[in-house]
């Protein structure tokens, strides 16, 4: 699958990003590459916890080159910021011109992507940008997409949702106030099928801890 070469895509192998590449696929806008961060250390998606070698064979799947931008565990906005400006300067994102995101309504988040490129010369683009959070939730489900939760913050969500599927069972037991899409950092996915991936990715769940205020559901490989 080939790509536009001015286009990026920021992947973190959830359930918004693989929104974001299904979206762009619609526009006939496929992204030249993937982006993503991972914490060096735990050698894992940063934030949602996924295994680096899930990440890989998910964005294989989705035929798509993955670009990994590695960062410690204690990243501070600054060396976040050169680590990203490094990227943008290699081969592989040399001509990136834009990024795209699977962000949905946080008006901050959004500002602060915008700035960040802006600086370095590029645009941003937001491709589900202001759809409703519900109606994409089922939609994303009508489409074939599943998805289990793999980090929950407990002061939203209770640690019993780390590790479960993403399916309308889950969506009828959330708690008032929590966004069908966790926008607000209630929780966060890992895609295992859907219209953006060529095939399944075979993975099963292993230890749920509790580590830095979150609650983490490790998913093992099985590829």
């Amino acid at each position: 699958m080939r790509g536009q070469a001015g286009l990026a895509l920021s992947w973190s192998g959830g359930k918004d990003s693989a929104l974001a590449l299904w979206a762009l696929e619609e526009e006939r806008l496929m992204p030249a590459a993937l982006l993503a961060t991972v914490t060096a250390e735990y050698d894992r998606v940063s934030m949602h916890g996924v295994r680096r070698s899930l990440l890989r064979r998910q964005a294989a799947a989705t035929g798509l080159p993955l670009v990994e931008i590695d960062i410690p565990a204690c990243c501070t906005n600054d060396l976040y910021e050169s680590r990203m400006v490094a990227a943008f300067a290699s081969t592989e994102l040399s001509a990136v011109e834009e990024v795209a995101f699977g962000d949905l309504f946080l008006e901050d988040i959004r500002a602060y992507r915008e700035s960040r490129l802006a600086t370095a010369g590029k645009r941003a683009r937001f491709p589900v940008w202001g759809r409703d959070t519900a109606t994409l939730a089922r939609r994303f489900l009508a489409a074939g997409f599943r998805a289990i939760l793999v980090c929950v913050d407990p002061r939203a969500l209770d640690r019993s949702f780390a590790g479960r599927d993403y399916d309308e069972r889950l969506l009828a037991e959330l708690p008032a106030g929590v966004d069908p899409c966790g926008e607000n950092g209630e929780f966060h996915t890992f895609v295992t099928a859907g219209p953006v991936l060529a095939h399944p990715i075979d993975c099963r769940r292993g230890e749920v801890v509790e580590r830095d205020g979150f609650v983490f559901c490790d998913l093992l490989d099985d590829g």
